[in-house]
């Protein structure tokens, strides 16, 4: 792998944890292996990575594209990050106004109704 696959993978560790990544990396195979390449060197080796903006900041705008894009399945996933990213439930909650205002209150509402079952599982919950 290249360096920054190894910078990526230490960063996905670092925000999703050891026992999140290791589910995901278990369940890989030939058909997804060039697709976990990328977005271990894109999204977490390049933009994750990058210090530009802190890792709550980055969190609040994962969630917020995500409810604005519809791509709902990966929600509860950062919702679960933010006990590493820093960003609080109601960071969460100040995106999610944004995603109304800009791309739609269903989309924020859905989300919205992801982000408290998610964070109300994670009360009893084990990191």
């Amino acid at each position: 792998m290249t360096e920054r696959y190894d910078e990526g993978m230490k960063t996905r560790r670092r925000i999703l944890g050891d026992a999140h990544v290791d589910r995901a990396e278990a369940q890989k195979e030939e058909l997804d292996l060039a697709f976990q390449q990328l977005i271990t060197e894109g999204a977490w080796g390049t933009v994750w990575s990058s210090d530009g903006i802190s890792d709550r900041e980055r969190s609040m705008l994962t969630l917020a594209l995500l409810a604005a894009l519809g791509n709902f399945d990966e929600i509860p996933m950062h919702v679960r990050a933010t006990r590493r990213t820093g960003a609080s439930p109601q960071d969460i909650a100040e995106a999610l106004q944004h995603v109304a205002i800009y791309a739609g209150v269903p989309r924020a509402n859905h989300a919205l109704k992801l982000v408290k079952a998610t964070l109300k599982e994670m009360e009893t919950e084990d990191d």
